[in-house]
């Protein structure tokens, strides 16, 4: 344990930004007695210049005593995680976490952490999952405290466990996809025996419940390098525990480009996609359908006379697989929703060819697409990974030509919001019918009629209606 020196001087920049309120803490737990530190991944960030306004603490106090002494200081509490030793809190704009050390006990069958509390900073440290999580910062002192050389891994950007990573992993498997996840987010280099430890007990990760799998996996798809986690999970085997469709994937070879296979050109198109995300930071349902575009492809892969590859309909096998795979991850129906509908899309505009489509084809488009087109133009164009610039370019100038005309129709329309002509209580009223089955027919009718012609005026929607009703023998 020493006093910060001039190597860790970048981190005093971030730490003095905090000070204010995390000394003033250290001061009131230290009044009572306890012990107080920065800790983990708070002071990683620190160290790495990136520390935010969420900041985690680790202290010798027991939840009780944490309340005890934040009580009429803090500017909010919330006990969520306190049977886990967490108390919550807010001060000044920061959100708080402060932890009762550790000393985790598994069950040995989930492994599952069953929390008990430790009595010293270096036993807490020493269960982290990694060495560049496992450093600590006392407050108010500012004592550094790095017993596993978390300091040295920062500096060469290597993941490394504190213990074996056999044991660590051993004792909670999830950990191997934080390890994935750590070398998205970082960009950092996994260490080969971690590596190691990864492929040999991938199996284990079939302990771990799958709202936790999907957590982890969430997040490592939303960092800044998703693709070098995604290797990693594939390589290892980890991918074949919880989305085996991906590591699928490699056997398959893309029609497109035969130089490489479908695996490669999914990374591609994630990577793609990431570049039109824009100003609002990572978009997870983008990436994953991104991610999942063509894994209907080895259900549908043929072998024509000629030698070629084709995959017909696997973008409407490719939704169904993705559906069953998030229901499985235990995503919420809307991400799921969303994610499926831009799979189930992703081939469409291939059929726009040089502007054959009709005006109705087009209101199609962005009706079937609805709130998702934005992300549906960004995955269609994403998905041209060929490397003949000459159809590239065509391919672009196409979809250039779509977007043009999807602007002009819906400056003429309201495209957004296509409905009937006539609304359920019109059609009650003209056809003299209660609520029911025919209202809905005919209000399906008027919108296919609104589709393919546009909009009607009420003269004209009104002889469509009576002339489908007739035709139908709702009236005489």
């Amino acid at each position: 344990m020493s006093v910060l020196n001039s190597a860790q001087q970048k981190a005093v920049a971030e730490l003095l930004r905090v000070s204010p309120v995390a000394d003033e803490l250290g001061r009131r737990f230290a009044a009572a007695g306890h012990e107080l530190h920065l800790v983990g991944g708070s002071v990683r960030d620190a160290l790495l210049g990136t520390l935010g306004d969420d900041l985690d603490f680790c202290t010798d106090a027991h939840p009780e005593q944490t309340l005890t002494v934040v009580n009429g200081w803090a500017d909010a509490i919330w006990e969520t995680g306190r049977e886990f030793g967490t108390i919550g809190i807010q001060k000044n704009g920061l959100r708080i976490e402060i932890t009762t050390f550790r000393a985790e006990a598994y069950d040995g069958v989930t492994r599952n952490p069953v929390v008990s509390y430790g009595t010293s900073l270096l036993d807490d440290l020493s269960r982290r999952d990694f060495t560049i999580n496992a450093m600590a910062v006392s407050v108010p002192g500012h004592e550094f405290t790095d017993p596993f050389g978390g300091l040295r891994d920062l500096a060469a950007r290597v993941i490394r466990t504190p213990a074996a990573p056999q044991i660590s992993f051993g004792d909670d498997p999830l950990r191997m996809l934080r390890a994935a996840r750590f070398a998205a987010k970082l960009r950092f280099t996994v260490d080969p025996a971690v590596v190691t430890a990864m492929s040999d007990m991938a199996a284990d990760l079939d302990r771990i419940t799958a709202e936790r799998i999907r957590d982890e996996f969430t997040k490592l798809m939303s960092s800044a390098d998703p693709i070098t986690g995604l290797r990693l999970l594939v390589d290892t085997g980890l991918a074949d525990r919880f989305l085996p469709e991906i590591s699928g994937l490699k056997l398959e070879i893309d029609e497109h480009a035969q130089h490489k296979d479908v695996y490669e050109h999914t990374l591609i198109v994630v990577s793609n996609a990431m570049r039109l995300e824009g100003d609002e930071g990572p978009d997870f349902v983008l990436r994953m359908a991104s991610l999942m575009h063509d894994i209907g492809k080895p259900a549908t892969k043929a072998v024509g006379r000629d030698g070629r590859v084709s995959f017909h309909h696997h973008e409407v096998v490719g939704a169904r697989l993705t559906k069953q795979r998030m229901k499985a991850l235990k995503y919420p129906k809307d991400v799921t929703g969303e994610v499926v509908g831009l799979v189930a899309l992703h081939l469409r505009f291939y059929g726009y060819g040089r502007g054959e489509w009709t005006d109705s084809a087009v209101r199609r488009y962005v009706t079937d697409a609805g709130p998702l087109l934005s992300r549906l133009h960004k995955l269609t164009r994403s998905d041209v990974t060929t490397r003949n610039r000459r159809k590239a370019a065509q391919l672009a100038a196409d979809y250039d030509a779509l977007e043009v005309r999807i602007d002009r129709i819906a400056a003429e329309e309201d495209l957004a919001k296509v409905r009937p002509d006539l609304d359920g209580n019109a059609i009650m009223e003209l056809l003299g019918v209660p609520p029911g089955p025919i209202v809905g027919q005919a209000w399906r009718f008027l919108k296919e009629l609104r589709l393919d012609h546009g909009p009607l005026d009420r003269d004209e929607a009104e002889a469509e209606l009576f002339k489908w009703a007739r035709d139908q023998g709702h009236i005489s």
